[in-house]
């Protein structure tokens, strides 16, 4: 049977598991009542949806500026090559790398928070040490890989001249902070399965106002260029990582971490990864088609990588906020889905739509209105500031074809079912962007038609994850009816 699907003959403990339906080992005899019955299986959705996520937007508004202060302090500090260098083809490398790795964080996500929801401690406890086992592991591989392999991989990606070395330099000394990095994904991942997305927060705070501090103290201070930025932002991803590796360490609650028991289970390790691997897959082939996007936006100069780099900065709320509201949808569908209330799960689903259409509608729109000034923010060059505005003008309305992907397949992962929205997002998206950039702008070559490939890809996976997730509760009978027999 498919991945996801429930059982009708099985009891209502096995299937409220929620991984395929199958009984799990390593639950404690007893254990449940540790632990409470959560409000998002027994609240009102929207509000759930909403309390989970308010801490979520206010992560993503200091993930933001996380993100961006290195960007502005270096543009208006150093220069346009500089700021190329910490953005462009170094931005997209890393949210290769690291985006791989926070997909396979949403497979933690799922099978904790299906287990919190079916009230399975035993089960939650093995989940959280093995995925922190995962997070140790993918950090030291990173740090090896990008660290070893950064010059090749930007001249492969045909950075320009001017800024290779610096581009080279940032990347390498970034991926000292990798384990760092995915500790605290892997952390606020468990937090946010269990319901807690306060907690994620107030660590990210604690990481950017470090990271603003030492920006301005080794960049503006003691004038360490691009490495003095680079240096700040692994010592926050630290700060964060450590704080959120206390609370778990000495909390109470299932997600409580002994770091002599943090190694790869071989029961749980394949559960993380079945739903993981093609989360982290989209995200890999989301990147690669990017990363094809920046050596064909690498061929324009560097004032328009520059461009580039600020509306990757601008935009990036608008991808923060979809992103946690996707990550709000998983974790609410989860909980309800293990603990077997799939009629609450559709209700979800529809509720989540809505409240992320008046999200997009309302980001798009600011960011159309104030083009001028959100590019300002971050570079005075004229060139750059005048191809950033013309950007802005045609990519922001186009979020108006995507975001019903992120909700879609957010509760489809939520459910279990990783590997068709998966293979969607690889067609859909990745798949069109790819064929697109041989045909079309091989064919024509400007940047405009560079940029036609997102709405054009998004409305394509739209549509295929539409009648998919259709299909798919109607095959499986997640709905009212199924949860009153």
């Amino acid at each position: 049977m498919e991945e996801g699907n429930i059982k009708n003959t099985e009891t209502e403990q096995t299937s409220a598991a929620g991984i395929r339906g199958e009984t799990m080992p390593g639950n404690e005899a007893g254990s449940a009542s540790e632990i409470k019955e959560s409000r998002m299986v027994t609240g009102v959705l929207w509000q759930q949806l909403l309390l989970f996520f308010v801490p979520l937007l206010a992560g993503t508004f200091f993930q933001l500026l996380y993100n961006t202060v290195d960007a502005i302090i270096v543009g208006q500090f150093i220069g346009k090559e500089a700021l190329s260098a910490v953005g462009g083809a170094t931005a997209t490398l890393i949210n290769l790398f690291v985006g791989f790795f926070v997909g396979i964080t949403s497979g933690e996500t799922v099978v904790v928070s299906q287990f919190y929801g079916a009230r399975r401690t035993g089960d939650v406890r093995k989940s959280v040490h093995t995925g922190m086992a995962i997070a140790v592991w993918g950090g030291v591989i990173l740090t090896v890989v990008v660290g070893g392999l950064a010059e090749i991989m930007l001249e492969a990606m045909s950075t320009p001249a001017d800024t290779l070395e610096w581009s080279t330099q940032y990347l390498r000394i970034y991926a000292a902070g990798m384990i760092g990095n995915m500790v605290y994904n892997m952390a606020a991942s468990i937090l946010r399965a269990g319901g807690d997305s306060r907690r994620p927060f107030l660590y990210l705070v604690a990481g950017t106002l470090t990271n603003v501090v030492l920006d301005c103290l080794f960049v503006i201070a003691f004038h360490w260029g691009v490495a003095g930025a680079a240096f700040a932002t692994i010592f926050s991803q630290y700060i964060s990582a450590v704080l959120a590796l206390i609370y778990l360490s000495r909390t109470t609650e299932c997600f409580h971490i002994s770091f002599r028991r943090i190694r790869l289970d071989p029961v749980y390790v394949p559960k993380i990864l079945r739903i993981g691997i093609p989360a982290a897959l989209q995200s890999l082939m989301y990147s690669f088609s990017n990363v094809l996007i920046q050596v064909a936006v690498n061929g324009f100069g560097t004032d328009t990588v520059a461009a580039w780099t600020v509306w990757g900065k601008v935009d990036s709320i608008f991808w923060m906020i979809i992103g946690s509201l996707g990550l709000a949808t998983t974790t609410v569908v989860g909980q309800n889905f293990g603990a077997g209330k799939y009629g609450r799960v559709r209700k979800c689903a529809r509720e989540a739509y809505l409240i992320t259409f008046l999200f997009t509608a309302s980001m798009s729109t600011f960011f159309y209105t104030l083009r001028d000034p959100l590019v300002r923010i971050f570079t005075s060059d004229p060139d750059v500031v005048r191809l950033g505005v013309e950007i802005a003008g045609f990519m922001a309305p186009t979020f108006l074809t995507y975001f019903t992907i992120e909700i879609l397949s957010g509760t489809l992962r939520g459910m279990g079912d990783a590997l068709i929205p998966t293979l969607i997002t690889v067609l859909g998206v990745c798949g069109a962007r790819i064929v697109w950039l041989f045909t079309a702008v091989a064919a024509n070559t400007t940047m405009k038609m560079v940029m036609y490939c997102y709405p054009i890809s998004w409305s394509i996976s739209t549509a295929a994850f539409i009648f998919y997730y259709f299909y798919y509760v109607r095959k499986h009978q997640i709905s009212e009816d199924r949860a009153a027999a």
